[in-house]
């Protein structure tokens, strides 16, 4: 991305929804603009966890009024990211499809570890460069994310399912502050929070920074009342509950530095933070400038580079992980690509879509075979279950999900993905990696000289893979497989056509 750039990012949060706009300048990113509404989508789940039609109705306003502010952005340089709330909705792909509509831009539901990245990718950036070993914790609506990391590098993450809107709605519903609450809540957070001792308790970190929401709500009243800026010692949360406390209710809290979309949920969040200074030994943290938002504007300009995008690394290090064989795996990436491209010749994609969809075929190649480690029958269904579950940095779940639909596919028959291949350039990506799979069957580079696979005009369309004279008598297997495949797809909206078999 060149100098100047605009690049935004909207942190759908179960609290608040924030857009962040700014201007690359040298590798930096120069803040342009800042929003953020209250929306609190994270108290709009019922017990069957359904988002509720008016916590929908909030979201959606939100984004629209975002939406008139991102008029002539392209998509490349805007990334929208939902957190808790929408990963517990059962319903959320209603949402997803409708904000979409109303944004301009599709909506990412990003994994808790995957939140927790871009976080510290947030605060790290914001921080001044240091080597010292760095706990970061950002609190918010309904999961609590927690990072061990040095530099820009984050090295443990996790996230829990404790927050401030969902520990305020469970122990104080009323809004009604009373020590046995406070307790209870505290408690309660030290259990989900347990797990996190061995991994991120004192001796493993140098300094604790916190993120967003509740820490930043905490270090403005503490400051507000006289403290050191952005600084939170264990002290000051011990005086804060007993303001708390002597307010009683909501409705009497007055304490100055506090927000008042902020008092439905600082008992929650409170409670929250006080589990987290207990059980993990911080006498003191210091509030970051940096938070989720900031950490997908550089995640965004990252991905702008093959070489530079975090996928691709966690791509390599699940081929790793799984054993894959790299050299049949960099021959069917290079034969599908071809094809790929091929299909693209004319058509109406922009070079820089083309390119970001080849990367991603690339990736599907990279580990078609990685169920290979648990079972030759129906391993490409074992790749699938593996990636739809896997811990991948820089991937959002969506688009996990597309490259498992990618690796099922890649062999057997095409009517498990019926609704997918509703999606014409995911068809086209499919028939490119199946052919090249058939094609690398020998587990050698094949010949493909005078391989031509062409695509008719209009959506459904006929393809037509060619082959050159004497093709067919040269490579009889090849011909046969390609045969079958067509066949195939004759099932589908998506026909292939041979010519010259």
């Amino acid at each position: 991305m060149q100098n100047g750039t605009l690049l935004a990012a909207l942190d759908l949060g179960s609290n608040s929804f924030r857009l962040e706009i700014g201007r690359l300048d040298h590798g930096q990113i120069r803040r342009t603009e800042y929003l953020k509404e209250v929306v609190r989508q994270g108290s709009g789940l019922d017990e069957a966890r359904n988002l509720s039609e008016d916590a929908m109705q909030r979201g959606l306003d939100c984004l629209a009024r975002f939406a008139e502010r991102l008029a002539g952005f392209q998509k490349h340089q805007v990334r929208a990211v939902a957190t808790q709330t929408l990963r517990e909705a059962r319903n959320r792909d209603e949402f997803l499809r409708r904000g979409h509509a109303v944004l301009g831009f599709p909506i990412d539901v990003i994994p808790g570890r995957e939140e927790a990245r871009l976080i510290y990718q947030g605060v790290s950036r914001l921080l001044p460069q240091s080597e010292e070993r760095r706990l970061v914790v950002d609190i918010g609506g309904r999961s609590t994310e927690m990072i061990l990391g040095q530099g820009f590098e984050a090295r443990v993450m996790e996230s829990f399912r404790v927050g401030s809107v969902a520990w305020s709605m469970r122990y104080f519903p009323k809004g009604e502050f009373t020590a046995d609450a406070f307790r209870m809540a505290q408690i309660a957070a030290e259990a989900v929070l347990d797990e996190a001792l061995a991994a991120y308790g004192a001796g493993h970190w140098d300094q604790a920074y916190g993120a967003s929401g509740t820490v930043g709500a905490v270090a403005d009243m503490l400051a507000a009342a006289g403290g050191p800026p952005g600084l939170i010692p264990r002290v000051g949360l011990e005086w804060l509950r007993e303001r708390l406390l002597k307010a009683r209710t909501v409705e009497k809290l007055q304490v100055e530095g506090m927000k008042d979309d902020r008092k439905l949920v600082i008992g929650g969040g409170l409670s929250v933070l006080l589990a987290i200074f207990d059980l993990l030994g911080i006498s003191e943290m210091h509030a970051a400038d940096g938070a989720l938002r900031h950490g997908v504007l550089y995640d965004l300009m990252e991905r702008d580079g093959a070489d530079s995008d975090v996928r691709s690394a966690s791509v390599r290090r699940l081929a790793r992980k799984f054993d894959t064989d790299q050299a049949q795996a960099e021959r069917v990436g290079a034969v599908a690509n071809a094809f790929f491209a091929q299909l693209q010749a004319g058509g109406e994609h922009p070079a820089e879509e083309i390119d970001r969809m080849q990367r991603k075929l690339s990736w599907a190649a990279q580990l078609h075979e990685i169920g290979f480690l648990i079972s030759h029958s129906s391993y490409h269904r074992h790749g699938a279950y593996v990636l739809d579950n896997a811990d991948a940095p820089g991937f959002a779940m969506p688009e996990l999900h597309r490259l498992s639909q990618l690796v099922l596919g890649h062999r057997g028959k095409l009517k498990k993905l019926d609704a997918d291949l509703a999606d014409p350039a995911l068809a086209q990506q499919l028939l490119a990696l199946r052919l090249a799979v058939i094609l690398c069957h020998a587990r050698r580079d094949p010949d493909i000289q005078g391989l031509r696979l062409t695509c008719g005009k209009g959506r459904q369309a006929t393809r037509t893979l060619s082959c050159r004279a004497g093709w067919v008598e040269a490579f009889p297997q090849s011909a046969h497989l390609l045969r079958e495949e067509a066949q195939a797809w004759s099932k589908t909206p998506w026909p292939l056509a041979l010519s010259g078999f």
